[in-house]
């Protein structure tokens, strides 16, 4: 170890260090896995002093061909983009694309050396390529990610209050200037279409969505519109948000503002940074307490060149993955679409049960009331480092009937930093959700145990129940 040259990353039950120069991530030329070119990252853990083979750790986004089965993951979506079988549980997406902002600072972390997924792509920073030091960094210091892919609509108009209170999941008539909320847009059958964060302003309201999510959310909300003097119109243009979390990001973002910020998440402030206006929202990313600060696409650089000269590290996808898996939560259009209940993806705190009536409220309050899920969410550790691919199940030996049944499946994969090995998140079946129980991978490349949630301490609470 060359000395001065060393970070270290605390695992569960072991301590080690690594050279980001030496055991840092490596990269080599695009590989072409069927009509998807990408780079494939190569990783020797800061854990081990071994090298890994290619592949196997820090890359939920590449693709690879396993017999006569192909999968990629979402993130890849492209115009050549076609999803593999899904199973009954598997989340289900639409095959077309996605229209996704190109973030403005896209020249900004080439030239810098960040790794990049192809354009139009959501999140499509990888690293900056440290990812043991990004991760070090939302784990003890800041860590900045760009989240210009972000979507947003703006919602005006004197209707707007009781047209969203009665239309959405959780609550919106008390809402103040400045406050905001976590909510949700549920289908008939009490399932989740959209998931978004929604702030009141002075004017009406804006409402910040998954990437390509914006424009898909303001047809939905156009259908109920008849006689309501409301305005609905996607600003995705004039919306380029960063994200900063970490145990060091309110003293540094507060020192950058020169004031101070609010208490309550999903709160709003305005304020200027680098002599640009931003929105500067208390909200939760990745599992972790963060802040959101749009600056526009005309003042994002500048915003962000400020936040990391005061001290934040710029990080990507892969970090943010490892982050919210260890956290057991889920994403939009990663974990969650239309086919799955609110309660089985442990989304509590987006959904009112004393609001009254709304979409889908009947069945989310029967849930609540009578229990009867079928299927839970749960973080599971797995026997290898390979990535596990959405869509794979989760199988167990039923011994009275004398065979396997697929009683889970997976939807995202990460590396645990923490656990010091591959995780993935899962729906899996009630009464087989207790940590410690084992399940066979379908794609017979090893075992997943499912763990106690949050995997990291750090980590917001996750709500819902646990077997």
């Amino acid at each position: 170890m060359e000395p001065g040259g060393s970070t270290s990353v605390q695992g569960a039950g072991s301590k080690s260090s690594c050279e980001p120069g030496a055991l840092g991530p490596f990269f080599e030329t695009a590989r072409h896995f069927g009509t998807l070119t990408h780079p494939v990252i190569f990783f020797r853990s800061p854990l081990r002093a071994q090298t890994t083979s290619a592949a196997r750790r820090f890359a939920p986004f590449f693709a690879r061909r396993c017999g006569k089965s192909q999968w990629r993951t979402r993130s890849h979506r492209g115009a050549d983009y076609h999803p593999a079988p899904r199973s009954a549980h598997a989340a289900r997406f639409p095959t077309e694309p996605l229209p996704v902002n190109v973030t403005p600072l896209l020249a900004l972390h080439e030239a810098a050396g960040a790794r990049m997924l192809p354009g139009g792509t959501p999140t499509p920073l990888l690293t900056y390529g440290d990812v043991p030091g990004e991760y070090r960094a939302a784990r003890e210091g800041a860590a900045l990610f760009d989240e210009c892919d972000r979507g947003m609509l703006r919602v005006d108009g004197d209707d707007a209050p009781e047209f969203l209170h009665r239309l959405l999941a959780n609550t919106v008539l008390d809402l103040t200037p400045g406050r905001g909320v976590r909510n949700m847009l549920l289908t008939p059958q009490g399932k989740v279409r959209f998931l978004f964060e929604l702030q009141r302003t002075d004017a009406g309201f804006l409402i910040s969505t998954a990437p390509g999510d914006a424009p898909r959310l303001r047809e939905a909300l156009d259908m109920f519109l008849f006689a309501e003097a409301i305005e609905l119109e996607d600003i995705s243009d004039s919306h380029a948000p960063v994200c900063l979390l970490g145990p060091n990001s309110d003293e540094l973002l507060a020192g950058l503002l020169g004031s101070s910020l609010p208490e309550e998440v999903q709160a709003t402030i305005t304020a200027e940074l680098a002599g640009v206006a931003v929105r500067v929202t208390r909200t939760t990313r990745f599992g972790s307490p963060a802040w959101r600060i749009d600056a526009g696409p005309s003042g994002v650089e500048a915003a962000w060149n400020a936040i990391v000269g005061a001290g934040a590290q710029p990080a990507g996808r892969v970090v943010a993955d490892s982050l919210r898996a260890e956290a057991c939560t889920a994403e939009a259009g990663v974990d969650i679409d239309d086919t799955v209940y609110p309660q089985e993806a442990r989304l509590e705190p987006a959904f009112s049960l004393d609001k009254g009536c709304y979409i889908g409220q009947e069945v989310v309050a029967k849930i609540d009331t009578y229990g009867g899920l079928n299927k839970r969410m749960v973080c599971l550790r797995v026997s290898h480092d390979d990535p596990v691919a959405p869509g794979t199940q989760l199988e167990r030996f039923d011994e009275k009937k004398d065979e396997w049944r697929a009683l889970g499946v997976a939807t995202s994969w990460a590396y645990s930093f923490e656990l010091d090995g591959g995780i993935v998140l899962a729906y899996v079946k009630r009464r087989h959700q207790a940590p410690g129980t084992e399940f066979r991978l379908m794609d017979g490349s090893g075992t997943a145990t499912i763990v106690a949630s949050p995997i990291r301490p750090d980590a917001v609470p996750v709500t819902g129940e646990f077997e």
